[in-house]
């Protein structure tokens, strides 16, 4: 569900059942070419996609970070999360297909990327990965 959706009137009601929201992250720097960007884009429509369709009303989409510098990229995205998470949503997921940006230490709950070579997650590693988020397993 996109921020958009949600009207003020409407969130008090749904606010317990939207406890999750993406923040998504194109990752460009403003040195892309316009068809560059476009992949950019396509790119992260396709990283959102693996979310948004299979978990339909129950994740919001926030408005996309599209230019983050490279040195400041994790500290914006940090600062976000931060601010999402004292808004109310209890589970944050971070989701780019950039392969540029090192998020290994953003204080996101879930962190949806391409792999080293490049691929996106399959929809079933997301949904198995979304599920553990929502109910994690105790240790053994």
């Amino acid at each position: 569900m996109k921020f958009s959706d949600v009207q003020e009137e409407q969130w008090e009601e749904l606010r317990p059942y939207l406890d999750t929201c993406m923040l998504p992250v194109t990752g460009m720097n403003g040195e892309e070419q316009p068809y560059e960007a476009t992949a950019a884009l396509e790119g992260l429509r396709d990283v959102m996609d693996l979310i948004e369709i299979p978990f339909k009303g129950r994740v919001v989409t926030y408005p996309a970070l599209h230019y983050v510098g490279a040195h400041a990229a994790v500290d914006m995205i940090n600062d976000v999360c931060a601010s999402l998470r004292a808004s109310g949503f209890r589970y944050i997921i971070v989701a780019t297909a950039s392969g540029k940006l090192d998020l290994a230490h953003i204080q996101a709950d879930l962190l949806l990327e391409p792999d080293q070579a490049g691929e996106l997650p399959s929809g079933a590693d997301v949904k198995e990965r979304v599920s553990l988020m929502w109910n994690p397993k105790e240790p053994s």
